[in-house]
């Protein structure tokens, strides 16, 4: 089972609340674990303006000074990571992770949102969330989580506020019907 690409959604009763009604988009997966991004939790009182100031990256975009940023997760919570669309490439490293996602982990990237050269779809995020092998499946196998195709809509244009609902009900899940206790047969 590869998730790369796939948006994962936690369930109710997930167990951790900084992972409560989170959704992450997967950034790799694969036999030796997993990596991914919290979309739609924000980092309490940091925006990418206080990030490019601590680097000292001078800002003349509009759009960069106002940026949020997110809480990525809850691992390496001072490193950085972006998210955005694949149009742009780090001239360091970019990782491709769909046809409409890529990361990028390098400063290059903050100095060029910083001057408006950025990517045209940009989540700025402080950590990740990180599974070991086997892990993730595991939470998956006790209904830790859903799993639903991510959309440039649902990452990038909807509030954070409404994020986990509209993924629910891309999967045709009315979230009042959930339920934190899992049911066996």
């Amino acid at each position: 089972m590869d998730l790369t690409g796939e948006l994962l959604i936690a369930m109710p009763g997930i167990g951790d609340h900084r992972f409560e009604y989170s959704l992450v988009l997967l950034c790799s997966h694969d036999d030796s674990g997993a990596m991914g991004l919290i979309v739609n939790k924000a980092a309490d009182g940091v925006g990418l303006s206080n990030l490019l100031d601590q680097l000292e990256i001078s800002i003349t975009s509009e759009q960069a000074a106002t940026l949020p940023v997110r809480f990525g997760g809850p691992v390496e919570t001072q490193r950085g990571f972006v998210l955005h669309s694949p149009e742009y490439q780090s001239a360091v490293n970019t990782l491709p992770v769909s046809d409409h996602f890529a990361m990028t982990a390098t400063v290059d990237i903050l100095e060029d949102i910083a001057v408006g050269r950025g990517p045209s779809q940009v989540l700025v995020m402080l950590g990740y969330a990180g599974w070991g092998p086997g892990q993730l499946e595991a939470e998956i196998a006790m209904n830790g989580w859903l799993n639903v195709p991510a959309t440039s809509e649902l990452v990038f244009d909807l509030p954070d506020s409404q994020k986990w609902e509209a993924a629910l009900r891309a999967l045709g899940v009315d979230p009042l019907t959930l339920s934190a206790s899992a049911g066996h047969a």
